[in-house]
């Protein structure tokens, strides 16, 4: 793999100076916006369909506040995309554009600010589209996970993201594959799990989980997204303890997803004042997942700030 530029200022060193600001979900940024996301490729699809969507979707944030950009390419493999008839130098093109058009939204929405794109790489499960991203346990081998996730890694690595980011993993298997795929890339990694209460998707303690990622230069940050707010609450302090380094949160909104209705229920449990708490407990990099839009990262990043101006983040 071709390493990434260094930035002027590490990713790492800008943790160790105070929280960043992460974005929110951006399929319900591309919903609000009208896309029709009804595919086996969900947001991906429009990067080849409509990528001024995204762009826009990922400028929302920007302006909204976030200091980093997840790419839209969590959905985004070669295999998915060769069931929709384009061949490897196409797909190739569309997982580099995912971050060109992050960076791209950044600089339009943002100038003068500097704000980072995580590119994302999403779990196995993701790929199948059946749901079993909140599963894990998909039968496979670490190796053959790897060699799954190496070559669009290699992709992504080539647009030149800021961090890479291993998210909503739902074992620890997946997440030593992942680990495993990303050595030698020259980029650094983030580190994210899908959890239910203290234990990952698969059943896994978290404690152990997190621990996976304990030593390993690569991992700036370990943490969890995907998941209820509650869930986060317990999940930041342990994840800080067990692996040593900074954590990375990003819940959903705490509504609850109807699969037979298709819909959402329930009430949002996504409050920005949480994030004092998980500040405090030793996250940094903070934002939102599914359900969360660009008024509740604005929210995020103003408590943020006002803790920084008080000397509290």
């Amino acid at each position: 793999m071709t390493p990434a530029p260094t930035p002027a200022v590490s990713l790492a060193d800008a943790l160790a100076r105070g929280p960043l600001v992460l974005d929110g979900g951006l399929s319900n940024q591309l919903a609000a916006q009208g896309c029709d996301l009804s595919d086996a490729l969900w947001s991906a699809r429009l990067l080849a369909d409509d990528p001024g969507q995204i762009e826009q979707a990922h400028a929302a944030y920007a302006r909204a506040g976030a200091q980093v950009l997840i790419t839209s390419s969590y959905q985004a493999t070669f295999e998915g995309f060769a069931r929709r008839g384009l061949g490897r130098a196409e797909a190739a093109a569309l997982l580099r554009r995912s971050v060109e058009l992050a960076r791209g939204a950044a600089e339009r929405a943002a100038p003068g600010k500097e704000v980072r794109v995580a590119a994302s790489v999403g779990p196995y499960g993701a790929f199948l589209a059946d749901g079993s991203e909140y599963r894990g346990r998909y039968g496979l081998s670490t190796a053959a996970l790897e060699r799954f996730h190496r070559p669009r890694i290699e992709a992504l690595v080539e647009a030149a993201p800021d961090v890479l980011a291993l998210e909503t993993v739902p074992d620890v298997a997946e997440a030593e594959a992942l680990l495993r795929a990303v050595e030698g890339c020259g980029v650094p990694v983030w580190l994210s799990y899908s959890v239910e209460g203290e234990r990952t998707r698969a059943g896994q303690p978290l404690r152990e989980a997190f621990a996976a990622a304990a030593g390993n230069d690569q991992v700036v940050a370990v943490g969890v997204n995907c998941c209820t707010p509650a869930d986060a609450d317990r999940a930041v302090p342990l994840a800080a303890e067990a692996a040593g380094k900074p954590v990375v949160v990003y819940p959903n909104s705490g509504e609850q997803w109807d699969a037979a209705a298709r819909s959402w229920t329930g009430r949002p449990a996504f409050a920005p004042d949480r994030v004092t708490e998980w500040y405090a407990a030793g996250a940094r990099l903070i934002g939102g997942c599914c359900r969360v839009g660009p008024d509740g990262i604005a929210a995020l990043a103003s408590v943020l700030e006002e803790g920084r101006s008080q000397g509290a983040a």
